[in-house]
């Protein structure tokens, strides 16, 4: 019996997504529903399912975040109303990306790429992603962000992105910290990824990204953990072992 868990922020999208799981796959077991992505990632690391069926736009962690923390076996359908994501999810090795509302034939579809890719077990993304992918309309590619307009207090400020040292997701905000001071804005790490310049902004974590130009270097402790450094900042963030390679060369 494969073991299923589910997050998606309303409740009632996430037991209809369960009925018609169970009516196309009966031989599932439920084992979870994650009312946010902070408690799909705890619940995914202390269950170990097989398959977590996750929305994108979640408060705490997106889906796409959560998934960019996974370090055990579970595998990633994404089922969501935004198709903004699909290329993410393609590099996140998703087994497939269903869009709201969803079509019980469409549903059909990823639970048979599921079946097929927990029979044979791969690393690769699921069969038949890539042709799902094709059918979902993508927009002309954005320049690069340049600026975030930040909160702090009652201010609001618009920052140069040039001098955030980096963004780091905490509860319902992520936290834009420069030399001088710590603002908050209301856009996921996952949505920072896709705007920001990729060879300026690293992502090191599912809940952090941070700007090269201000890394000082890095940090490995007694049991192998790696800590990025700053320039002009004393506070030091884990790398999760997703990104670690990046720093190899350091």
């Amino acid at each position: 019996m494969s073991r299923v868990l589910i997050a998606d922020d309303e409740l009632h999208l996430a037991r209809y997504l369960q009925v018609q799981l169970l009516a196309l796959w009966p031989e599932i077991e439920v084992v979870a529903l994650a009312p946010n992505g902070l408690e799909a990632a705890r619940l995914i690391d202390e269950l170990q399912p097989d398959v977590a069926f996750l929305d994108v736009q979640m408060p705490g962690l997106t889906g796409l975040e959560v998934a960019q923390g996974i370090e055990g076996q579970t595998r990633v359908v994404f089922v969501t109303a935004y198709d903004d994501y699909a290329v993410q999810a393609f590099d996140l090795a998703a087994l497939d990306y269903v869009l709201k509302p969803i079509k019980t034939e469409r549903l059909a579809q990823a639970v048979l790429r599921v079946q097929a890719a927990l029979a044979t077990p791969t690393n690769e993304p699921g069969p038949g992603l890539d042709q799902a992918l094709q059918q979902i309309a993508r927009g002309p590619a954005q320049p690069p962000l340049r600026y975030v307009r930040a909160s702090q207090g009652e201010l609001t400020h618009q920052i140069d992105v040039a001098d955030v040292l980096f963004f780091h997701a905490d509860d319902k905000y992520t936290c834009v910290q420069t030399a001088q001071a710590e603002y908050l804005i209301r856009t996921p790490i996952a949505e920072l990824v896709s705007q920001l310049d990729p060879g300026r902004f690293w992502q090191v974590h599912r809940s952090t990204l941070i700007n090269l130009a201000h890394l000082a270097g890095t940090r490995k402790d007694g049991v192998s953990r790696v800590f990025v450094r700053f320039k002009q900042h004393g506070r030091e963030l884990p790398v999760s072992r997703a990104y670690v390679h990046r720093f190899k060369a350091m």
